[in-house]
């Protein structure tokens, strides 16, 4: 079994919902792909470099899976396709009905044709690194040798302060499944 780390983000309503019952329902069919061990709060955050669209909610998740990676992001973009999201008919950053991301594999380097691990921006992005603090601080960039914790530090006093806002969702709830 492998350790990855999966990051979940909408910002448009999708066929079941608003973006918040999306992230509840795409985090419910990471089931298929493996054990989920560990989900984040929900939270609002603002969009990044490509500002004129509704806030984002955000999450992160945990995944014990036998998956290999490039079969991990293909479960992971046929799941956005199920929620309505077609990544080449997106602009980047742009609106979405879903995303989601690999952020670690175990302590696996890779680059690929369509998947780099760690995922090469989550240093530098709030909305990736807070709920990935909550489930995961001691997790180790094996690029950096930083912890989550650490990149988070590092990134604190360079963002917005209601940049990332934690919220209660009438649908999702953070939790460890057995």
């Amino acid at each position: 079994m492998s350790f990855a780390t999966i990051a979940l983000g909408a910002n448009l309503p999708s066929p079941v919902g608003s973006p918040e019952a999306t992230l509840t329902a795409a985090a419910e069919r990471l089931t298929t792909l493996g054990r989920v061990t560990a989900r984040s709060s929900l939270y609002s955050t603002a969009p990044v470099d490509f500002p004129n669209q509704p806030r984002f909610l955000n999450a992160a998740a945990a995944l014990e899976t036998q998956l290999s990676p490039r079969d991990l992001l293909n479960g992971l973009l046929a799941i956005e396709l199920d929620f309505g999201r077609d990544r080449a008919a997106s602009p980047p950053n742009g609106p979405r009905t879903l995303d989601l991301d690999i952020l670690f594999y175990g302590d696996m380097v890779l680059t690929a044709a369509g998947l780099e691990i760690p995922h090469p921006r989550l240093a530098a992005r709030a909305f990736v690194l807070v709920p990935l603090n909550e489930i995961a601080p001691d997790l180790r960039d094996p690029r950096s040798g930083k912890t989550v914790a650490q990149m988070l530090q590092a990134l604190a006093d360079a963002t917005e302060q209601d940049a990332v806002a934690k919220i209660d969702g009438d649908h999702w709830t953070a939790q460890i499944t057995s």
